[in-house]
């Protein structure tokens, strides 16, 4: 069964950065595009940034700039840096694969970035 495991996530300073990772395992297909996705309590989840297998990224307009999202294929591990933060990051953010003849969408468990001085 496909596991994550997520890491990273933690209390900073505004202006500070952090760096998740999500470790994939139990992965029997191929993956098309990994990727962050983040909810805040109350709104819904959103897209923060994804990359392809090929390495193409995509990044969410409030992000551009100050995250950097990357991956290992080798290991199944995707990485956000993500430098100046701002409060309005404070969100749980959940790794996301998307793989398999039928691009069938897997979710990681989430891991919390809070914000705030």
């Amino acid at each position: 069964q496909v596991q994550f495991v997520e890491s990273g996530g933690g209390l900073v300073q505004p202006g500070g950065s952090l760096t998740l990772s999500c470790a994939a395992s139990g992965i029997l297909f191929r993956i098309s595009r990994m990727g962050w996705y983040r909810q805040a309590p109350g709104k819904q989840r959103e897209l923060v940034a994804a990359i392809t297998s090929g390495g193409t990224t995509n990044y969410a307009d409030f992000v551009k700039g100050r995250f950097t999202i990357s991956r290992d294929n080798a290991k199944n591990t995707v990485y956000l840096q993500m430098n100046s933060l701002k409060p309005e990051d404070t969100a749980a953010y959940y790794c996301n694969i998307v793989g398999g003849a039928e691009l069938r969408i897997y979710w990681g468990q989430g891991t919390q970035v809070t914000v705030s001085s």
